[in-house]
This record gives structure tokens, sequence and C-alpha cells, in this order.
């Protein structure tokens, strides 16, 4: 027990999803602060801030949704877009292990700065989110996409769950600078993030009705009221909404104090946490037999001062072949 009302085998603490429970009210969720692990992963890809902030939005995200898998596969998070950050690729496989990073245009990402464009909207545009489902390489895959019109990915994610998974659901995501000195008082900065998702599942499922219409136009003379939505999905929608972006990034208000402040006067029960960790799945192997399925003009085209050299989007790491090891079908 940390606080009265809260339940937990150990402080979840940093770089770790948090499950939770508030049976009163039919609602789970899961809630994570990230620290080193996402600071590593930014830090590796240097970034302009904006873009990294934008990235930190995903790989929260992508946590989130990713640690619901009960089984041992992966969640991708990628986007497609005509913004200055026309791509963010994020994957998280269930033993907890986080990549991710961005495509941008420097010259457009820096003009959206001085145009004071740099928050999520400005910098995604418009195009769509796909969530993959990866459960290995003799399960298909299951991919829900939804738009992406100008808005955040916030709001993107409460349209996935609306359309593809008919779950009330709400998110919210922060993302934060921390600045401080080093022993030799070089200043340095590192990132933290931190979410929320709250989702309501009653036994019964007429409790779960939405409060979004289907689309198409209203008739003529017919007015659509407010659709009403159970009290206790309003109340858990209410106190997730009075949520600051600095409590959810704050070392000093840890996961279980967050979800303790929110839910303590209707009890609220957290579990194991799941660690996250920055780790590529990248492999000489696997870019290797990527290779051998090159034909021999894709061969030929890769060859750059006698040898193939491939980089890692996600880590960075570089791997070098000799073409001579290669002999595709022509």
């Amino acid at each position: 027990m940390t606080e009265t009302g809260v339940q937990t085998v150990a402080p979840a603490g940093d770089d770790a999803s948090l499950p939770f429970e508030v049976a009163a009210l039919d609602v789970r969720g899961r809630a994570i602060q990230m620290g080193p692990t996402l600071d590593a992963i930014l830090s590796g890809h240097g970034y302009p801030d904006p873009v990294s902030k934008l990235l930190a939005e995903a790989l929260v995200l992508t946590v989130l949704l990713g640690a619901s898998l009960k089984f041992d596969g992966k969640f991708i998070l990628q986007t497609d877009t005509d913004g200055p950050v026309d791509m963010l690729v994020a994957d998280y496989h269930t033993d907890g292990a986080l990549r991710g990073y961005a495509r941008f245009d420097a010259d457009r990402v820096a003009s959206a700065e001085k145009e004071g464009l740099k928050d999520p909207s400005g910098l995604l545009g418009k195009g769509v989110l796909a969530m993959t489902i990866d459960q290995g390489p003799e399960m298909s895959r299951y991919q829900g996409i939804v738009p992406l019109d100008g808005g955040t990915l916030e709001e993107a994610g409460h349209v996935y769950f609306r359309q593809s998974e008919q779950i009330p659901t709400r998110i919210r995501l922060a993302v934060a600078e921390l600045h401080d000195r080093d022993e030799d008082g070089t200043m340095r900065k590192t990132w933290r993030a931190g979410g929320l998702i709250v989702q309501f599942l009653p036994q019964a499922s007429s409790r779960m009705t939405p409060a979004d219409l289907p689309g198409g136009d209203v008739p003529e003379g017919i007015e659509i009221g407010p659709v009403d939505e159970d009290d206790a999905w309003v109340e858990a929608q209410s106190l997730a909404a009075t949520i600051e972006d600095h409590e959810l990034t704050d070392p000093a208000v840890p996961s279980e104090r967050l979800l303790y402040r929110l839910f303590h006067e209707r009890g609220v029960r957290v579990f194991a946490a799941t660690p996250v960790i920055n780790r590529c799945s990248c492999s000489r192997d696997k870019v290797a037999g990527l290779l051998g399925s090159f034909s021999a003009e894709e061969i030929a085209e890769s060859i750059d001062n006698g040898e193939i050299l491939v980089t890692c989007e996600f880590c960075g790491t570089k791997y070098r072949f000799d073409p001579g090891q290669f002999t595709p079908d022509s």
C-alpha cells in the first residue's frame, strides 16, 4: 500500500506501464511515466525539439496501447501525413522493448517553428494514423486506420477506439524537457513524458452507449439531441480531464500517486507494472536476409564504394556487407 486506497506490489517508477482498475466505475486503464528509456531513444536521434516532442507522444501512446496485448507480439504505430513531420514510427514488443523514429523535412520544421506552428497538429498536417497488431509470422495482422485531419495523436487515439474497438476511451499524453547540470557544471537537457488511458468496460454492453453519432447528414427538419452516457463513465471522464500536463511528467508525482489523486474516493487498484526498455530488434542476420531477397539490379544499386551499407532508422546501427555474398536471381 503506497497510499490509502491504492494497492500495489511495488512502485512502478519510470519506464513501466502500470495497469489499474476502478471497479466502482467499471473502469480499467494504464498509466506510465517515461524517463531514461525515452531520453535514450530521443537523444540517440538528435532530432529538433519539436520533432522529439512529437515522437515522444507517439512512443507513450504506443506503450499505452501495446501493453494491453495478451500474447507474444508487437504493436506498431505509424503516421503518413503531408506535414513537416510526414512519418512517425513506433513499435512496442510485449516483452517491453520499445523503439521509434521520425521522418521530417528539416527546412519545413524550422519554418513551422518560426511561424509558431510547432504543436502536433501543425507538424503532422493531414493524413492517416495506422495502428497494427502483429501476432507473429504464422498469424495474420490486424490493422486499424484513422484519419489525421490536423488534430493531435490523443484525438486520433480516441477516434481509433470509437471506430475500431467501440470502447469508450480517454487518453492523456504529455511531454516535458528537464534542464539540469552535470557534475562538471555543464547544462544538460533530458526528456520525460507521461500518459494515461482510461476505458469504460462494464459487464453490460448496453451501458457503453457511444456519445458520438455515426457519420452522415441529418435529414432536414430533424434535430438530434445529445446522447446520454452512463453516469459512471461521465464521472471517470471528468476525473481524467482534471489532470494537468505537469502531473503526468513530474517525477515527484509517480503513477500510483496520480491514480490515487484521481480515484481515491472510488477506490483504485493497481497491478504489477511492465518495464519498458530501449531495445531495437534489428540484427545483422535480419538485414542480410532482406538483402538476400533483392534482385541483381537492386544489389548493384545498393553498392557504394565497393560495399553495401545499411543503417537502421531506429537505432542508428550500421551494417556493412560485401556485395559478393549475395547472388540473387537476375
